[in-house]
């Protein structure tokens, strides 16, 4: 245990811009966290290429207040990633009924702290610190976060998707717990696609198969891109597809087209795009981010007029990808039981939840028991759709 001395000489600030901290310190408090090397967004140029682009700050609601732990000679040993939120868009664990449950109680749920990574549901460390810090850091951490909302008369403070063990050091000062599900697929040691389809059951195997074929007897070419080969018309092309899916079934769009120049910029070879062209016209496209074992599934943008392109783009070409360069898994993201039968299964999520007001705290947590053994009950259920074979 460090002595308290130790931690008295400890600084802790807030940073409304990432560019504002060293992109080699931000990048070794992450390379020094469990799991930090193999999550991309956590890393400086993707938070920064969220903000230099204004996907987040301005009038977004996703106002920069990251947290900057340093020591007594100022050398900085832990960072997180964190948020004003003047709504709950974009961070894929729905809060939309205890914002309203407040507000009709008299109460003011927004502005609140939010601890994530913006439109990215990807579970990863949220509290990022040197392996030489005192250990401490974390318990202090936490504190400072729920200190500002008491501070600042703020609802609450939300870390959504953190690693397990970041949960755990949050319930275990007290926080809330909520769990939710993904969908993630699984390297068995596959050689091939083929490979992976033979561990499927018969009839989905034979549903992929078909899906796959429609696909490619449809005359459009596919083009799995990264690093040095994704060229400005294949940004172009997709800012202008997702721009048109995303408002077209979400509403509006977060991310800007200049934040793809900045990823294409700064984090090309963490790139995996997939593309698929109807001639000379560019009609789908898959965003993907590599870690050091896992892919990454992000955004879409296409035509609904091309059956089974949406599958193929984002899941098969994934699973084919992961094959290929020895990839542990592919994470799909959020929602979408529909992925099940495509050999993605579920797992569990979780989040922690500092809520400062007392009523609402009471009914935040009556809720989350109700909900948890649901969720419980649900991914039991889901597990029983597997499309592998029984060994």
């Amino acid at each position: 245990m460090p002595d308290g001395q130790e931690l008295d000489k400890l600084s802790i600030d807030l940073v409304d811009d990432i560019r504002a901290i060293p992109a080699g310190d931000w990048d070794a408090c992450l390379l020094d966290t469990a799991g930090g090397a193999d999550n991309p967004f956590l890393r400086h140029a993707f938070l920064a290429a969220l903000e230099s682009s204004r996907s987040v700050g301005g009038d977004t609601g996703w106002d920069p207040r990251h947290i900057a732990v340093r020591d007594a000679q100022g050398r900085l040993i832990g960072v997180a990633p964190l948020y004003v939120k003047y709504h709950s868009y974009g961070e894929y664990v729905f809060d939309h009924g205890w914002a309203n449950a407040l507000d009709q109680a008299g109460g003011r749920y927004y502005p609140k702290l939010q601890s994530a990574v913006p439109f990215t549901p990807v579970t990863g460390p949220r509290m990022l610190i040197r392996a030489d810090a005192p250990p401490g850091v974390p318990g202090a951490m936490i504190a400072t976060l729920s200190g500002l909302a008491r501070r600042n008369d703020l609802s609450g403070v939300h870390v959504t998707f953190p690693s397990e063990a970041d949960h755990d050091r949050f319930v275990g000062a007290g926080w809330l717990s909520r769990i939710g599900t993904q969908y993630h697929w699984d390297n068995r040691g596959y050689r091939s696609f083929d490979d992976f389809l033979s561990a499927l059951s018969s009839r989905k195997r034979k549903m992929v198969r078909k899906e796959r074929q429609c696909v490619a007897e449809s005359g459009l070419q596919l083009f799995t891109l990264t690093g040095a080969d994704i060229r400005e018309e294949h940004w172009d092309a997709f800012d202008r597809l997702y721009r048109s899916t995303s408002g077209r079934k979400w509403g509006s769009p977060y991310l800007t087209r200049e934040f793809f120049f900045q990823l294409g910029q700064d984090m090309a070879d963490r790139v995996v795009l997939v593309m698929a062209r109807d001639g000379i016209r560019w009609v789908g496209g898959a965003l993907n981010m590599r870690g050091e074992t896992t892919l990454y599934g992000r955004n879409w943008g296409g035509s609904d007029a091309y059956p089974f392109l949406h599958f193929e783009a984002c899941y098969y070409r994934a699973i084919d990808f992961a094959i290929d360069h020895g990839l542990a898994r592919v994470e799909a993201g959020a929602q979408g039981e529909h992925k099940i039968q495509r050999g993605y299964l579920p797992v569990k999520t979780f989040s922690a939840h500092y809520i400062a007001h007392r009523g609402l705290r009471y009914a935040v947590t009556d809720f989350l028991l109700k909900e948890r053994a649901a969720m419980e009950a649900h991914m039991a259920e889901l597990m029983q759709e597997s499309p592998y074979r029984q060994a």
